[in-house]
């Protein structure tokens, strides 16, 4: 599932509000100490909080473009499955005929092997998103975190968690086809197999020449080529010593801003206070508002602590939820929404029936 205008200012506000609450708490609590308790000390200088604030950023820069990275060859990959599978089907279309049969068939029997051979083929691309969808370990903070199981649930839907690979794939595949590949651990290279095999079969019968045969066994290669990497993908997280190590020193340098941005605000509080010394106001009242609010203010820092934290976190956040392409976020790689254009695109080549209809579009998400 993807949407049409992914995560807008307002998405994001919503999204990390809870975290918003928290970094107001965070950056009220020193300035109490600070000026309402009288604790002058209660600083940090803001030197070393700069150096650790661009380090950090280097950090979250990193993790980010190595996620996006991650998420844009998945997207390539699928661009590739795009691609390939009408490759696939126009080979299917013109390739399978009487010219070489030992025996010729008519229209309606070569009809037959050409849908067999396309539906076997959205049955591999059904088997492999299934696969894609699976959880892993390493995968679980989307459906764990309460922000994003509220997002979840309410703005998109993820087909592979409301319907089993059984009854999505069976209309495509025969029962005897059906029993095999559940029999057996990985249900997409089970159905490239059979289609390899399909082929030999169609070679003995002269309905493929040696080169036709040769031709379409070298896309079912490249199917391979482009199911593992996927499989590598998906199998293989974003190393976790990077991932961890970049939240912990998010959060240090979210917890020490606060006491480093109010020393800051008290100097232009102090200078405030200088130049109402020498420029006294006609009117008594508005100086001496003018003098409270330079005397305390430090208060201002919180708004500002409160924007930076927010900027550093959402960013980790962004790299956190992008990292894994195949999850089934709201800015993964749409391969449920893309398995169904694929579909209703070569079944329309082959002049098939019963096309299903693209997923309906509901709040810019893909239903």
């Amino acid at each position: 599932m993807y949407t049409r205008r992914i995560f807008p200012i307002t998405g994001v506000l919503k999204w990390t509000r809870r975290h918003i609450f928290l970094f107001l708490i965070l950056a009220t609590v020193p300035v109490i100490f600070f000026d309402v308790l009288g604790m002058k000390w209660f600083r940090v200088p803001w030197l070393p909080l700069g150096v650790l604030g661009t380090a950090v950023a280097f950090i979250v820069s990193f993790k980010n473009n190595a996620s996006y990275d991650r998420l844009w060859e998945a997207r390539k990959i699928w661009g590739g499955i795009v691609n390939t599978s009408r490759s696939w089907t126009i080979m299917v279309k013109d390739y399978i005929t009487n010219d070489f049969a030992s025996s010729d068939l008519n229209e309606d029997e070569l009809q037959t092997i050409k849908r067999e051979l396309v539906h076997r083929h959205v049955a591999w691309l059904t088997a492999l998103r299934y696969q894609l969808r699976k959880d892993k370990p390493w995968e679980m903070h989307l459906k764990k975190k309460r922000s994003n199981k509220e997002f979840r649930s309410k703005q998109y839907r993820v087909c592979e968690d409301e319907q089993p690979i059984s009854e999505v794939i069976e209309p495509y595949i025969s029962q005897e086809e059906y029993n095999e590949i559940f029999a057996k651990g990985n249900q997409a290279s089970q159905l490239l197999g059979i289609q390899s095999k399909r082929l030999k079969e169609l070679k003995t019968k002269g309905l493929i020449d040696d080169f036709r045969h040769m031709e379409m066994t070298n896309v079912l290669v490249e199917f391979y080529t482009l199911q593992g990497k996927s499989e590598r993908i998906k199998n293989f997280p974003y190393p976790r010593q990077f991932a961890t190590l970049n939240y912990i020193f998010v959060w240090i340098f979210i917890i020490l801003l606060p006491f480093g941005i109010m020393d800051g605000f008290e100097s232009i509080g102090d200078h405030i206070l200088t130049d109402l010394a020498s420029h006294k106001s006609s009117s008594s009242t508005i100086h001496q508002v003018q003098e409270f609010i330079a005397s305390h203010f430090e208060w201002f820092s919180i708004p500002f602590s409160t924007m930076l934290a927010w900027v550093f976190h959402t960013m980790e956040a962004i790299g956190e939820n992008t990292e894994n392409p195949f999850e089934g976020g709201p800015n993964d790689v749409p391969i449920t929404d893309m398995s169904r254009g694929i579909e209703i695109d070569i079944r329309q080549l082959i002049d098939d029936t019963d096309i299903p209809a693209p997923y309906v579009w509901k709040n810019d998400i893909v239903m």
